[in-house]
């Protein structure tokens, strides 16, 4: 795509999945991981800008865009984010990054925060986006969080159910997180909208989706517990969060959480939807630039 149009596509093959990216700039190097229902398209306004200070490295995670979408098991473990995070890991090595900085959004940043609990030494700084930890999302789960986040429930409930019911109709389950989620009703162009689309509109896309949300409230779950109170994030975090999104309304101190898995942990609020990167692309730089220096 023209908004990419400095950056080189690749395939790179892992242990687990082959992973398709886009590399571009010079500098220090730079991983960005996207959300739902998106691929690293999300970052299109953002990555150029950043690209002018490092090498910035955006996938589409496994299961996500032109990804590998490997066989999963019976306990979802090839769709757990510590899987998920192995790849990114191997991209970024292949690449000739054995030390890197990581920023993540939704299910990007559940990916970047399980990639620096397990691989300490090779993340150099951390910006998370409208998450808080897996654990603690269940732990403090109540009748609010059900209905604000209920993909949660639904893309984990057991096969072959929601994969039926999304490859009815892709369209519109995008549709609908996009415009729900968001507050400004232009942040994603018609190309790139189309594109999620498109991606979303793969049932082995579904499937591979459905898998790694069915891994959440048992292995990602249990990897963050196994982590509590033992292990912290020992990189610097930088936390976002939308002022007008389930993060914000599901917790009085949204911060205070993350400060609990890491010393040193900044951040703050944006006051647009759950999609920053798209929303606030200024805002998004801004801030990632001043954390990452």
């Amino acid at each position: 795509m023209a908004m990419f149009d400095r950056f080189e596509e690749f395939d790179i093959s892992t242990a687990g999945a082959s992973i398709h990216g886009r590399r571009g700039g010079s500098g220090p190097p730079l991983l960005l991981l996207h959300g739902i229902p998106e691929t690293h398209l999300m970052w299109h306004r953002v990555a150029p800008r950043l690209a002018e200070r490092y090498t910035v490295v955006a996938t589409d995670l496994r299961g996500y865009g032109d990804s590998g979408k490997p066989p999963s098991t019976a306990d979802h473990e090839p769709y757990s984010m510590r899987a998920i995070g192995r790849d990114q890991l191997e991209v970024m090595q292949q690449l000739g990054y054995d030390r890197f900085s990581v920023v993540g959004h939704d299910r990007g940043a559940r990916c970047g925060y399980r990639l620096a609990l397990d691989h300490p030494d090779a993340v150099l700084r951390l910006a998370v986006m409208d998450v808080v930890p897996v654990g603690d999302a269940y732990n403090r789960a109540d009748g609010n969080f059900s209905l604000l986040y209920w993909q949660w429930s639904f893309l984990a409930a057991p096969e072959p159910v929601p994969e039926q019911f999304i490859n009815a109709a892709p369209a519109n389950l995008v549709d609908f997180m996009l415009n729900s989620w968001s507050e400004v009703k232009d942040a994603f162009p018609a190309e790139v909208r189309g594109e999620y689309v498109k991606k979303f509109s793969s049932p082995d896309t579904v499937h591979a989706i459905c898998e790694e949300f069915r891994a959440s409230p048992t292995l990602d779950y249990q990897h963050d517990e196994a982590d509590r109170g033992k292990r912290k994030i020992s990189c610097p975090v930088l936390f976002l969060w939308s002022r007008r999104g389930a993060v914000a309304k599901l917790y009085d101190d949204p911060l205070a959480i993350w400060q609990e898995w890491a010393d040193d942990v900044r951040g703050g609020p944006v006051p647009v939807g759950h999609f920053i990167p798209e929303e606030a692309p200024e805002e998004t730089t801004r801030q990632l630039l001043s954390f990452l220096q």
